[in-house]
């Protein structure tokens, strides 16, 4: 055999995967999209032998869980029963897809997006996954609708952001004159509230604080967060487990809701505590988030200062202060907050220092 010949490489097999017109061209343009037919003869042949050998590998892939599971099936153990669903899911592509069509295969531009689809992820992999946990970091950083909310504040209703009473943490409260003014029961923000960021564990230092509140309102005690028991779909709490594991840390019912503070109404805590929103206590860290959604819903609200400001992201650390600026302006200004009725003096459930 001559040199020559001998550097002859095996043509590759013809490429039956169906191409797409578009595709993106991941390894060098990843957010471009190209047309694959104005692409230069070169570029289409390197392309089509990709997709071959990569049809090849699953083929081979293919056949040997196949093997494995036939060996399963007969009686013998299976010893890479823990990479079927990697198998099931990374091989699932190639020409036994494409030579085995279903009848109920799409066709015109719906079948161009689906194979459009196929080209950028391996079928089995839902798109929706990593979507969904992108969209509920997004949430967790920006509430889009607090934003809005307060354009409102800023230039109209700037008496919305200032709390009845500031303290700075839950210890400074006094719940039994609360509870003897005629208040029924308590709503506590979660982060930096009652615990740090992210956290589903009570602060430390606000154990014996919270455990008087409960002896004094009882079980009229629940969390209304943003984060923890906010079931929309696609947000940090979706399936409401983050509700239920801080439930069992602090032994408070958390609220489930679709809608982020500020806006929205207080009708889902209304019907869990079964009076109105006037009888009720807000205590949150956020002017513009916990204490506008107190104010616009009747309830006297008592901000506490933040209790960890380093598992903050960069973003929220900069609106909170923006937010501390405006009301610290505010109320220098003569601005007050709106009056209420059971609490006409917010200083008078006041402690001048914590307990020990």
């Amino acid at each position: 055999m001559s040199s020559s010949q001998s550097k002859t490489q095996t043509p590759l097999p013809k490429c039956s995967y169906p191409l797409p017109n578009h595709f993106h061209f991941h390894h060098r343009h990843p957010k471009k999209k190209l047309n694959f037919l104005t692409l230069p003869q070169k570029t289409k042949t390197h392309f089509t032998n990709h997709c071959a050998l990569y049809i090849s590998h699953a083929n081979s892939c293919s056949k040997e869980h196949q093997n494995k599971t036939q060996k399963h099936n007969s009686g013998n153990p299976d010893p890479y029963q823990n990479d079927a669903l990697f198998l099931q899911l990374n091989c699932s592509t190639g020409t036994e897809s494409s030579n085995n069509q279903s009848p109920e295969a799409p066709s015109g531009e719906q079948g161009q997006d689906q194979r459009e689809s196929e080209a950028d992820y391996p079928k089995g992999l839902s798109t929706n996954m990593w979507w969904a946990d992108v969209k509920g970091a997004l949430g967790q950083r920006f509430n889009f609708g607090a934003i809005a909310r307060s354009a409102r504040v800023l230039t109209k209703d700037k008496h919305l952001a200032l709390p009845h009473v500031s303290v700075p943490d839950i210890r400074y409260i006094d719940w039994p004159e609360l509870h003897r003014r005629g208040f029924k029961g308590v709503v506590f923000d979660k982060d930096n509230t009652l615990t740090v960021p992210y956290s589903l564990t009570l602060w430390g230092l606000l154990g014996s604080s919270l455990e008087q509140c409960k002896s004094v309102f009882g079980p009229d005690i629940a969390v209304f967060s943003n984060s923890a028991g906010n079931i929309l779909q696609n947000t940090y709490d979706h399936d409401g487990s983050k509700a239920r594991e801080l439930e069992g840390a602090i032994g408070i019912k958390v609220i489930r809701h679709k809608v982020k503070k500020p806006a929205g109404t207080a009708e889902e805590i209304e019907k869990h505590f079964g009076c109105k929103a006037s009888h009720l206590i807000m205590v949150g860290d956020r002017p513009l988030t916990d204490i506008v959604y107190g104010n616009q819903n009747g309830f006297l609200t008592i901000l506490t200062e933040p209790l960890s400001l380093a598992e903050e992201p960069f973003i929220v650390r900069q609106v909170r202060k923006l937010e501390t600026s405006l009301v610290n302006r505010w109320f220098r200004k003569g601005l007050k907050p709106t009056s209420h009725r059971l609490l006409p003096d917010g200083m008078q459930c006041v402690k001048h220092s914590p307990p020990l």
